[in-house]
């Protein structure tokens, strides 16, 4: 196994104290910029967190360190515009999050291998015991426009492609009920059949099926739109995706 890269102090702004970072970024003055930019944003977290005192941010952690306690799973997409954190308004320990490209499921498989998904998943349900799991899609996803395009192969190294085949079927449901749709169109209703596709491989988890049918877990699957700003969920009732907020 090779060694890990050493790591390097760079030049940095003068706010940007004892930075940090592996790599050499040169003169990437963007790419610095971006590292000084979350080191402040650290600063505030911890002023609003850990100051001294008694504020709310402190009693928060003060439990927190004692260990968390989620009511809720969110499978999410990596895509940087949708951090389910921001747009639900939580605090820390709101939320057990698990992010993914296109906020896809595997559907349960037994063996050896790297099963991070169904990792989170097992964790969060047998520990956490969490009492929701809520699938969240987003319009302009890039997984799924990839897929749609046939160009999921981004590399020799094929994760991404291997990884979008889950969502096949998605892609099969969105041209068969939408045959003369527009590009558009198609995108949307494979974003919004691909978390479909998640929520029906939850259900292939024994101990989630178990779960769901003993009324202590529900299953939820949300789409934001990011061209208005809506949430919409999905209702078993009409089998179609209704505006939420």
């Amino acid at each position: 196994m090779g060694a890990f890269p050493a790591i390097k102090m760079l030049t940095k702004p003068p706010h940007a104290n004892n930075l940090a970072v592996s790599g050499d970024f040169g003169n990437q003055r963007d790419g610095m910029e971006d590292i000084a930019k979350f080191i402040e944003g650290f600063r505030e977290f911890k002023a609003n967190y850990f100051a001294e005192g008694r504020g709310p941010g402190r009693l928060l952690f003060d439990r927190l360190r004692e260990g968390q306690r989620p009511k809720s799973l969110i499978i999410g997409c990596s895509d940087s515009r949708v951090d389910p954190a921001i747009l639900f308004g939580c605090d820390p320990g709101d939320l057990f999050v698990v992010r993914n490209v296109a906020n896809l499921v595997p559907p349960c498989e037994e063996g050896k291998g790297y099963h991070g998904v169904s990792a989170a998943l097992e964790f969060g349900v047998l520990t956490l015991e969490v009492r929701h799991i809520i699938v969240l899609g987003h319009a302009h996803c890039g997984g799924i426009g990839a897929l749609m395009s046939g160009q999921c192969a981004f590399s020799s190294a094929g994760f991404i492609e291997n990884w979008m085949k889950i969502a096949d079927g998605a892609l099969e449901k969105a041209k068969s009920e939408l045959p003369g749709g527009t590009p558009e169109e198609l995108a949307r209703a494979c974003e919004q059949a691909a978390i479909l596709v998640s929520l029906e491989n939850l259900r292939t988890f024994p101990w989630i099926r178990a779960r769901v049918d003993a009324g202590l877990l529900m299953l939820v699957g949300w789409y934001f739109d990011i061209e208005d700003g809506s949430l919409y969920g999905y209702s078993e009732e009409t089998g179609r995706f209704e505006l939420i907020a």
